[in-house]
């Protein structure tokens, strides 16, 4: 089943986002990943059977998320 997990992070600069979205690519299962909102500061990823938590847990480790 396709899911949509949108995830708002805390990213000061393009490296960062870069990063981020790196990392989410990296995740098994996903199809497409992106940055939504107004100042870019929420991550979208679109797949099946993606672990939110792992992409989560990685972003709260960078600082990103809390």
């Amino acid at each position: 089943m396709t899911q949509k997990i949108v995830m708002k992070v805390q990213m000061s600069c393009q490296k960062c986002q870069t990063k981020a979205l790196t990392v989410a690519a990296e995740a098994n299962g996903v199809n497409f990943v992106g940055l939504e909102g107004a100042e870019k500061d929420k991550v979208v990823v679109i797949g099946d059977g993606v672990d939110c938590c792992k992409v989560g847990y990685y972003y709260e480790e960078e600082g990103w998320a809390n």
